[in-house]
């Protein structure tokens, strides 16, 4: 996955999901988007900043545990300053 953060004066920690045609067909691509959103949700509280974030699916979203899917998506966030670095997060 991809995450871009967007910041302005109107961003608040929002949350946008795209998956392209690439990733397959509209089943596929649907299931993507929710994981990624569920993922989002779920550790929501963990994050800070006023940012829009966009998240980007990729073909191993599909077939990544879920455990990883919330383990790179804790990384990603924490490389673009959304969370502190070290905080315990929601992981199932």
């Amino acid at each position: 996955m991809v995450l871009w953060c967007y910041t302005g004066k109107d961003a608040a920690l929002r949350l946008g999901v795209v998956a392209s045609r690439r990733i397959g067909p509209a089943v596929t691509r649907n299931r993507a988007k929710r994981r990624l959103r569920e993922a989002f949700r779920l550790n929501r509280p963990g994050f800070q900043g006023q940012m829009d974030v966009v998240l980007v699916a990729r073909p191993a979203v599909i077939k990544a545990a879920w455990g990883d899917l919330v383990q790179e998506l804790n990384r990603l966030a924490a490389q673009a300053g959304l969370s502190a670095v070290g905080e315990k997060f929601h992981d199932f």
